[in-house]
């Protein structure tokens, strides 16, 4: 098969001459699913399962190149950038030569894929995205993943932030200031950020969100690492929370109505998602517990990265990790039956907080008041889950401030003090909740049954939980409820659960212990009364 059709295109009178990009390779704009996916399929970059989704290996990386990501530091990042560990300097000059090796190997491909797209539902808070790839899926993907504007839309689209994806692009460490021969940098003041040397598709997107969180909090509006879905009576709850805690999973809902999973706004008259689309893990994933999810595996129009296929039967095998254990599928968030159709939904009523605790020591809920919300936003608790950076290979104990401290250019206090002003302005209510261990910390207890968790988010979000006994956790501060019917009141009381009490108080000791270290960073940035909430967890 030869793919010849370049499909209907509707192309934006900003062309990439207009951009310095000079090439001759075959230009294919904005095509929709099913001349991609035709694309894909010709251009040998994956196969089709049995019942219709894309089926694509992403290599070497299975995961987001944390590591080799870089931002530009100049005059306009300097004081803006909340620069270490997580947002490392590029120099310009460093820039400016793997821009030019970059359009160099533009001019050399046979084909190029433009998708132009928004980021942000909400149309007073969005931004112009053009991302230009090599691959016709990586094209599929990021269509899929952010908003689609419409034709009329499309034919005065001028790019504000442009992607330009090459995973065949290798950087050179010496020549462009990369660690490796993969590299992600991010030029603000240009607008333009170069990914290269990987061909997992998660990148682009999380790219995107970086860009929302550095421009929206100077308008006011707080971009979250979050999921959010609407209850029938038009209360929104916000699921904040890293990849691997449930935010997907908790937020498709079927008497809920989804926003979406992963990245939100918060303006002053909506939750409103970033993207168009759904980015799930699919290790595991199950029929009866992910319902939603699961019918999306089956979907033409799906791509699903690393999930492994017999070839023969076109048969997909979701409990296979060979591949990775961060398999994910991308799907239209309109794949979820009750999505809400504008993708927003109003202010939220109640904030969630997820983590996957990885010492068994926090209990599945806990009520936060708004200072102990900022401290746990701040510290962003969680066990990075395997697979979901290169490197991780089991649960490890992480603080990612925001929960999302790799997307967030800006100082962790810009968010968390947004967040406070939103929380107080709304009587907005906060919980904590444990997706992690129970019984015993990672390799000696089980993980928290998804059922015990959904029925502990319903009694939240329906109001009930408010009106039961709540005890004071000695540890930490906050209030557990002490019975919740339908749930075993024993696993509300972590300790509780383990058949070593004194192993149960050590390893929370320890745990305090890591909370209070890692907020000293903060606590110059924080008001009186979040301190003493701080102080509390000591």
């Amino acid at each position: 098969m030869i793919f010849r059709s370049k499909g209907v295109q509707a192309k934006s009178p900003f062309t990439l001459d207009q951009q310095g990009i000079s090439t001759s390779a075959d230009q294919y704009w904005n095509l929709g699913t099913a001349p991609l996916v035709e694309a894909a399929l010709a251009n040998g970059e994956g196969i089709l399962a049995k019942d219709g989704p894309l089926v694509v290996k992403t290599g070497k990386h299975t995961g987001r190149s944390a590591s080799d990501k870089f931002i530009v530091r100049d005059a306009e990042t300097e004081s803006t950038v909340w620069w270490g560990k997580t947002n490392v300097p590029m120099t310009p000059e460093h820039f400016a030569t793997l821009k030019a090796d970059f359009f160099a190997a533009l001019g050399q491909k046979d084909k190029l894929y433009i998708a132009d797209l928004f980021g942000g539902s909400q149309p007073e808070h969005r931004v112009n995205v053009r991302v230009i790839n090599e691959f016709a899926w990586h094209n599929l993907f990021i269509r899929t993943l952010l908003v689609r504007p419409g034709a009329e839309e499309l034919a005065g689209f001028t790019p504000e932030y442009t992607i330009i994806d090459l995973p065949t692009f290798q950087a050179d460490p010496a020549r462009h200031g990369s660690r490796s021969e993969t590299v992600i940098a991010v030029n603000f003041t240009e607008k333009l950020i170069l990914i290269g040397g990987t061909r997992y598709a998660g990148e682009m997107k999380k790219s995107v969100f970086g860009i929302l969180n550095y421009l929206l909090p100077t308008r006011g509006v707080m971009p979250m690492h979050c999921s959010a879905n609407i209850g029938p009576d038009g209360d929104t709850a916000v699921f904040f929370g890293l990849s691997g805690t449930g935010k997907t999973t908790l937020s498709a809902d079927a008497s809920r109505t989804l926003i979406g999973d992963d990245e939100h706004g918060w303006s002053d008259t909506a939750v409103f998602n970033f993207e168009g689309g759904c980015y799930a893990k699919m290790i595991n994933l199950s029929a009866e517990a992910e319902p939603e999810i699961f019918a999306t595996t089956k979907r033409f129009g799906t791509v699903l990265e690393n999930v492994v296929i017999d070839e023969e039967t076109r048969e997909i095998d979701l409990d296979d990790n060979s591949l990775a254990e961060n398999s994910r599928g991308s799907y239209p968030i309109d794949f979820i039956p009750n999505a809400s159709e504008k993708n927003l939904g109003p202010v939220p009523k109640n904030i969630i907080f997820l983590t996957a605790d990885a010492y068994g020591v926090l209990p599945p809920i806990a009520r936060l008041t708004p200072e102990q919300a900022m401290y746990h936003f701040l510290s962003g608790y969680t066990a990075r889950v395997a697979g979901t950076e290169i490197g991780v290979t089991e649960p490890t104990a992480t603080f990612s401030t925001c929960f999302g401290a790799p997307f967030m250019p800006r100082h962790p206090s810009v968010y968390g003090n947004l967040l406070k002003e939103r929380i107080n302005k709304g009587g907005v209510t906060c919980w904590l909740v444990n997706t992690g261990w129970t019984g015993g910390k990672y390799g000696v207890g089980k993980r928290m049954p998804i059922k015990v968790t959904r029925a502990l988010l319903n009694a939240a979000l329906d109001g009930s939980l408010n009106n039961a006994e709540f005890r004071v956790d000695p540890n930490f501060g906050f209030q557990v409820p002490v019975a919740v019917p339908g749930v075993d009141s024993t696993i509300l009381d972590p300790r509780a659960t383990w058949d070593d009490k004194a192993a149960y108080d050590e390893t929370a000791g320890k745990l305090v212990k890591q909370f209070v270290d890692n907020f000293a960073q903060f606590e110059d940035h924080v008001d009186a009364s979040v301190r003493e909430a701080a102080l509390t967890a000591a």
